[in-house]
């Protein structure tokens, strides 16, 4: 029985010292972001994929050649970085892809219709409804 709490203390201290998941750090695209409105909730303009894009990672989007995507956001551009939109795909021909958001490199798409006009710069530090 005492072999059994040695045990099991030693397994819990083991674990607490060496996690078993370690998180992937990833280089922030942007620090600040154009909207709508102060939430981003709103759609500022719906665009159509020119090219093919596969997402390197979770936080972007894969988009084919002539979807449409409602955009919700702009990140505003720093230096050595690309300039990427946050959207949505959008058509019931796509419809296992609707509702997923990210980014995606802006000189992929073409802006087909503007709704509002981005004029609302917001920190991309907080999280809101429309943000991968």
């Amino acid at each position: 029985m005492i072999r059994r709490v040695y045990l099991v203390v030693l397994v819990l201290c083991l674990g607490l010292t060496c996690p078993l998941v370690t998180g992937i750090f990833m280089d922030k695209l942007a620090s600040k972001k154009l909207c709508a409105d102060d939430d981003c909730v709103y759609t500022i303009s719906l665009a159509r994929a020119e090219e093919d894009y596969n997402a390197p990672d979770c936080r972007f989007i894969n988009m084919k050649k002539g979807q449409l995507i409602y955009v919700y956001s702009k990140l505003v551009k720093e230096k050595d970085s690309g300039e990427f939109w946050a959207g949505s795909v959008y058509g019931e021909q796509y419809e296992d892809h609707m509702g997923t958001v990210g980014y995606f490199p802006s000189s992929l798409v073409s802006e087909q219709h503007v709704y509002q006009e981005a004029n609302k710069t917001v920190p991309t530090t907080v999280r809101n409804l429309h943000e991968p």
